[in-house]
């Protein structure tokens, strides 16, 4: 690809983002929708006018190093207050980890059609609710607490965790890897090496935030912030490939809970960053689908992704809060709302390539299968969200949002004045 080209597919790209966040802010509708229709529009299924595939092998370390940067702002901010939230994120997890996996899989292979190994791999892939998605859609909609820091820290858990896990499937089916005893054995050495790496840097970062001035620019602390980030998930991928997702959260959630890290200025700037981040990859990643690839699955796709929304979502959340403190309304709406998000589409985009190069049937049907996993839970539960909430009366009062708001803006007059010195 020419230099021009390139510039070209960025350029393209990210006025598409800015495009569709622009409409989301005048109309209201949920960013992430539009997001992922812009994608639709400039990419194979629109006018075709950006292919990621021209990215070549950087399309992977493009895309990991933006998604480090948007786990990393989650860790930064995982609130979980209250043994409530904390038995709520925790059950989720474990059952969605063990029902969802199982319900995937068969929904995969006997509704959609896929092999039993390309279904395993499948079910591991959209194991996770993408908090590159919820996260956005809790703020935009004003989620009263405690729901949104259950979604919110649920994505965050089980992300790195289904990237790793589809990872080892994924070699396990291509004959990298011999027996689930390897499989279980990568998957602890993984997040283990993932979150061990990622604290470290977290501590490193901190004690190096601690140091800088007061008064110093708050630029520079963004910019140490984005060089350890950066740093961190290069060695991670190097010596344990997948494990820089975990060590992104890990590291934002050191940074975040460390003292004197002025964790209040840094916030504002990674949460910019992050959603930039997230206007580029959406696009970028959602350009990829192609309707060849959806329209084969016909129904029996259809019928896959509806009963992972409709049946075993509400059943394993249903059954993780049973005797927590949560009201019908909570749990329904927990239920309910569990959109896949840029990893999911990453990982499905970049693992369909590795499967047709081993010669592996149903490489083509996997990625269609995920990207309309991601297109209904994103386009109908993005929709529905805000709908939903406001009539459970889920949503927070608007004297909490304008007291929010008045805090906000007192806590950055500061940074500013910083900046400007």
């Amino acid at each position: 690809m020419t230099p021009e080209r390139l510039g070209l597919l960025w350029g393209i790209t990210v006025f598409a983002g800015a495009g569709a966040r622009l409409l989301a802010a005048l109309s209201g509708l949920p960013a992430v929708v539009l997001l992922l229709l812009s994608g639709l529009l400039i990419g194979r299924s629109g006018l075709g006018v950006v292919e990621p595939l021209d990215l070549g092998l950087g399309l992977e370390t493009i895309v990991g190093l933006l998604v480090s940067l948007v786990l990393f702002d989650g860790g930064l901010n995982l609130r979980l207050p209250g043994d409530t939230i904390k038995a709520t994120v925790l059950r989720i997890s474990l059952i969605r980890l063990i029902a969802s996996l199982a319900a995937g899989l068969l929904a995969a292979h006997w509704l959609a059609g896929l092999g039993w190994s390309v279904a395993a791999v499948y079910s591991a892939i959209v194991l996770a609710t993408g908090p590159t998605v919820v996260t956005p859609l809790v703020q935009q909609i004003r989620l009263a607490s405690p729901l949104g820091d259950v979604l919110e820290a649920e994505g965050l858990v089980l992300e790195p965790i289904g990237a790793v896990l589809a990872l080892l499937l994924l070699e396990l089916v291509v004959g990298n890897l011999h027996g689930w005893r390897e499989v279980a054995l990568g998957l602890f050495a993984r997040l283990g090496g993932g979150v061990l790496f990622g604290s470290m840097a977290g501590w490193i970062l901190s004690e190096g935030l601690k140091r800088v001035k007061a008064n110093s620019a708050v630029g520079l602390r963004l910019q140490l912030t984005l060089g350890v980030l950066f740093l961190l998930y290069g060695i991670c991928e190097w010596i344990l490939p997948e494990s820089g997702l975990p060590a992104s959260v890990a590291a934002g959630f050191v940074v975040g809970r460390r003292p004197a890290t002025q964790a209040s200025q840094l916030d504002p700037l990674i949460r910019e960053l992050a959603q930039l981040a997230i206007t580029m990859l959406f696009p970028l990643l959602a350009a990829d689908v192609s309707w060849s690839e959806l329209s084969p699955l016909g129904w029996g796709g259809i019928n896959c992704v509806l009963v992972l929304m409709l049946i075993v979502r509400p059943a394993a959340v249903s059954l993780a809060t049973i005797g927590l403190p949560l009201d019908i309304k909570q749990k329904l709406f927990l239920g309910w709302l569990a959109p896949r998000g840029i990893v999911t589409a990453a990982v499905a985009s970049l693992f369909s390539i590795r499967l047709e190069q081993a010669g592996v049937l149903g490489a083509g049907r996997l990625q269609g299968l995920v990207f309309l996993t991601i297109l209904m839970t994103v386009g109908i539960q993005g929709l529905t969200a805000q709908p939903l909430a406001k009539a459970f009366g889920l949503l927070e009062p608007e004297e909490s949002i304008e007291k929010e708001e008045s805090n906000t803006t007192s806590q950055s007059l500061p940074v500013l004045s910083d900046s400007s010195q």
